[in-house]
């Protein structure tokens, strides 16, 4: 009997249409042999399955279930495409091991601590974890632009706390501009992360449970056309992405270590996409990305293809580690 998979997509967040891209590419390459496939969309304002001639169907929130030709359906595994909440920070997943169903994603408290970019680097400081220096504004706190550049340096980064696909960040070089930036980042959250540039070969490094163990999938090295890697450059073709990345052996065996480890430490399930900055031979973290993007261009399934693994391995694996 094939298992009912629940591929949901959309989310709360600006990053809704990258997350109904990488749904609907989940639903393309997932074995239709094997799986009984429903994609539903979360919104604000409804959340529904959607079947092959768009029409929408209700989603029972009390249990997570739908109605198809008067059979009410309940789901053996949820594949979460979802980027940006509710799908990313903890609320989903938190949502369904209530209602015990398995999700492909990691946990509810690894997914709200690494949404949370100034959280998660001052949990890994413990472990060595190398980090730029940074410092924190909450919306309504004082602004001292002084205070500021003297602790992170210009240029800096201005970023929404918890957000992803760039949005809300800005590269500041001059204090004129960093209240500005702030604004911008105000937009998306109302915590602010500001950090210091570091300028070296930016790498990402994917990593996933693939048959029970931790993975690290090759090193993509980001050669960006724009001044970072900002949304244009990850989804509008203004950058290369290089697998495998072309870095020192020492470069690979560091950061190969660093990016298991902190998917071992924080006891992470599902994928994990870490953005690294190499200072000399030292990988600086990022951040840490748990609702990477699917579709064939993203960066994660890059990587998954050149260790040999297809979309469709790559996916059914997912359901086969959250069903174990």
């Amino acid at each position: 009997m094939k298992k009912k998979i629940a591929i949901v997509m959309g989310g709360y967040s600006s990053e809704y249409k990258i997350s109904l891209k990488s749904g609907n590419v989940v639903y393309s390459y997932l074995n239709k042999a094997k799986f009984d496939l429903f994609r539903i969309h979360i919104f604000k304002d409804k959340w529904v399955y959607i079947d092959d001639n768009t029409s929408e169907f209700p989603v029972n929130r009390g249990d997570f279930s739908i109605l198809q030709d008067g059979e009410k359906i309940h789901f053996d595994c949820v594949f979460n495409a979802i980027h940006g909440t509710p799908g990313e920070d903890g609320l989903m997943h938190a949502y369904f091991e209530l209602l015990n169903i398995p999700q492909t994603s990691c946990g509810f408290y690894q997914a709200a601590l690494t949404f949370n970019k100034r959280d998660l680097l001052s949990v890994l400081k413990p472990y060595g974890i190398k980090s730029a220096a940074s410092f924190y504004l909450n919306k309504g706190d004082a602004v001292n632009e002084d205070t500021i550049i003297e602790k992170v340096k210009l240029p800096c980064f201005v970023k929404a706390n918890k957000s992803g696909s760039s949005y809300g960040i800005t590269k500041v070089y001059k204090k004129e501009e960093l209240k500005n930036a702030i604004e911008v980042a105000y937009k998306e959250d109302d915590e602010i992360i500001i950090e210091e540039f570091l300028e070296g070969t930016e790498v990402s490094v994917g990593v996933l449970k693939y048959k029970g163990e931790t993975t690290v999938l090759p090193i993509t090295e980001i050669v960006t056309e724009n001044d970072f890697f900002d949304y244009e450059a990850k989804y509008e073709g203004k950058s290369q992405e290089i697998t495998p990345a072309r870095i020192s052996k020492v470069q690979e065996e560091k950061v190969t270590y660093v990016a298991k480890n902190i998917y071992d430490v924080l006891k992470m399930t599902g994928f994990s996409r870490s953005e690294f900055i190499f200072i000399g031979e030292e990988p600086f973290l990022l951040e840490l990305n748990t609702s990477p993007g699917l579709t064939a261009e993203s960066i994660l399934p890059q990587q998954a293809q050149a260790a040999g693994l297809d979309l469709s391995m790559l996916f059914e694996n997912a359901i086969n580690e959250a069903s174990r």
